[in-house]
């Protein structure tokens, strides 16, 4: 059966893959995005668009009220760590001020399920892993607190007005569409696989590391990589809950890799050497994030395709190959 999805950041990386998915899954979809970090060449022919700010109210009441909509998928946001350690409030007015207009808009106009993009980044310091959904949330950054706001909003919407949601929190989002429709283009790109991947190529100047002094086994950051499809289709596989409750699940492949691992297994899969050097620290970096999915699987059957780094990154190579500048060639 056919249902009408709203997608709001679908122009952007993780967003124009959960749309990819809903289309291929045979549904609606129409992506509501400002394009200040997204690309309209990113958002599939077979979905509608809408280009708006999340801050214009009136726009988003009118497309919300041109319902039902089965559900709306939360993508939009400001997502860099380092950047949100130097501007607290403009991560906070951003992605949590924005996203209270967008649920109390969702609420105004009827909307009964909403599905959250949230962010590990919530577990601060919480140490090896892997995480799961008992580790206490102390958010070790403004990204990470501005992200868990827009959680307690969800709460209480649930609570007062029955608004079902599911918290997504996930690791690091990585990789492109293995068909070659989508991949990962952020200006700047911040994202270590395809940094790594253009340092190969010779496309930009050896890489930096931010830390090799970490309490883990190499000195350097140790994330847990999970495959940006299987990411779009964990956001699918929560929808049948939705039914009669919330619920939030910790989201990625229960496995970590080290920076330096990223680095050796682009050089393995592309045959190339990557230039890198050590820097200093970025603020708000935890040693160590790596995701339980273990509840998520049981409650929903979901379970990653891609759990070898080397596929990941084959993804993400392929991509960028045929996409030397992104979606701006």
């Amino acid at each position: 059966m056919t249902s009408r999805f709203l997608v709001t950041g679908g122009a952007g990386y993780v967003g124009s893959h959960m749309v990819l998915a809903l289309l291929d899954a045979g549904h609606e979809v129409t992506v509501f995005d400002s394009l200040r970090t997204g690309h309209r060449a990113a958002v599939p022919a077979g979905a509608r668009f809408i280009e708006g700010d999340l801050a214009d109210l009136p726009l988003l009441d009118r497309v919300l009220g041109d319902g039902p909509w089965d559900c709306v998928f939360h993508f939009a946001a400001l997502s860099l760590v380092g950047e949100s350690m130097e501007h607290p409030m403009m991560y906070m007015s951003a992605n949590g001020g924005l996203g209270f207009g967008l649920i109390d808009a969702c609420v105004r106009n009827g909307v009964k399920r909403f599905v959250f993009s949230s962010t590990a980044a919530l577990f601060g310091t919480a140490g090896d892993g892997p995480i799961d959904e008992d580790t206490p949330v102390d958010p070790g950054s403004a990204y990470g607190e501005s992200k868990r706001v827009v959680e307690r909003a969800l709460y209480w919407a649930d609570r007062i007005h029955g608004l079902r949601s599911a918290c997504l929190r996930y690791f690091n989002a990585a990789g492109a569409d293995p068909q070659g429709r989508a991949g990962e283009d952020h200006r700047p790109e911040t994202h270590l696989i395809p940094l790594v991947i253009d340092a190969a190529l010779g496309r930009r100047p050896a890489l930096t590391l931010f830390g090799d002094d970490y309490p883990t086994p190499d000195g350097s950051c140790v994330r847990d990589y999970i495959h940006v499809t299987d990411l779009a289709q964990a956001h699918l596989a929560v929808l049948p809950l939705l039914t009669d409750r919330s619920v939030t699940f910790n989201v990625g492949t229960g496995r970590g890799n080290s920076n330096l691992e990223v680095i050796r297994a682009v050089e393995r899969v592309s045959g190339l050497p990557v230039p890198w050097k050590a820097g200093p620290r970025r603020a708000g970096d935890p040693a160590s994030l790596v995701a339980s999915p273990a509840r998520l699987m049981a409650a929903t059957g979901w379970k990653p395709e891609f759990t070898d780094l080397d596929r990941t990154v084959e993804t993400a190579l392929a991509w960028r190959k045929v996409h030397p500048k992104g979606y701006g060639a």
